[in-house]
């Protein structure tokens, strides 16, 4: 019998991978599990993930995918600070104005489905004990800074990389709201006191 062509095995296999992790984490994982859930034989699970680890570097990609994706896709970050202006009113006006829109993109990001940002700081944590895993969340962190320095310096970016990340986890740990207002506040402190 020949072997039917299936383009897209590989990519059910990690929406699959990701559907698993999302009802049972990240220890109800198996390839096995992943297998029946993306409804393929289970040697195409090893065949194009031969560890469990490279299955969850593949998942982790994809969910750094959605927020950065959001980031690059914001006309507001892309446009950059209009030279020769005096650099206290165009620091003024750069706090305000990125921040407004890391509020609104995060803000954007709470009011959609909850799992899927929960599933993202799974596989985001799991990197603490998966080696396999840092280098891919340290890619979420390097793109987000370098997508955040064209509007601020790079080490600005990085806090404010930290503070986003800092926020989200606090709303999700406590089970609380986003609160935008005290966002904005603190993400606008960070730019201003960058250079």
């Amino acid at each position: 019998m020949a072997r039917r062509y299936d383009p897209h095995r590989r990519t059910r296999i990690i929406d699959a991978a990701l559907s698993v992790i999302a009802a049972d984490g990240i220890a109800g994982l198996s390839h096995r599990t992943v297998a029946a859930v993306a409804d393929v034989p289970l040697g195409s699970t090893t065949y194009h993930f031969g560890s469990l680890d490279e299955l969850l570097v593949a998942a982790l990609r994809r969910c750094n995918e959605n927020f950065v994706r959001a980031l690059r896709e914001s006309e507001a970050l892309a446009a950059r600070g209009v030279p020769g202006e005096a650099e206290g009113a165009a620091r003024t006006a750069g706090s305000a104005g990125l921040a407004d829109e890391l509020t609104r993109l995060l803000d954007q990001w709470f009011a959609g489905e909850r799992g899927a940002i929960e599933l993202e700081y799974e596989l985001y944590l799991a990197a603490l004990r998966r080696p396999a895993l840092r280098p891919v969340a340290a890619e979420w962190t390097e793109e987000a800074v370098e997508l955040l320095s064209r509007r601020t310096d790079p080490e600005t970016a990085r806090a404010l990389v930290a503070l986003m990340d800092g926020v989200c986890l606090q709303v999700l740990l406590a089970g609380g709201a986003f609160d935008a207002a005290y966002t904005r506040e603190m993400l606008a402190r960070i730019v201003a006191g960058g250079g």
